[in-house]
């Protein structure tokens, strides 16, 4: 008998932190390469409060890729 998959919410709340995280520092050398065009550089302040509303869609792909991995390396998805 095989364990049932983790529930959706339960990986998404532990990833939201590392993907909010890895949009903040997206956004943020998004803003430093911005200026080679004439827009002004995000702070690290601004690039983390835009990556908290940035982080849900993100978070919610990422999670629905490692639901995939997991249920892929158990046998459940080929």
């Amino acid at each position: 008998m095989t364990a049932p998959s983790p529930s959706f919410g339960k990986i998404y709340g532990l990833l939201y932190l590392f993907t909010a995280t890895a949009v903040a520092i997206n956004l943020f050398m998004l803003g430093l390469m911005s200026q080679a065009v004439g827009f002004t550089a995000l702070s690290p302040v601004q690039a983390l409060i835009l990556a908290v509303p940035l982080g849900i869609p993100a978070n919610w792909a990422i999670t629905r890729w490692v639901i995939g991995l997991i249920d892929e390396a158990e046998g459940r998805r080929k």
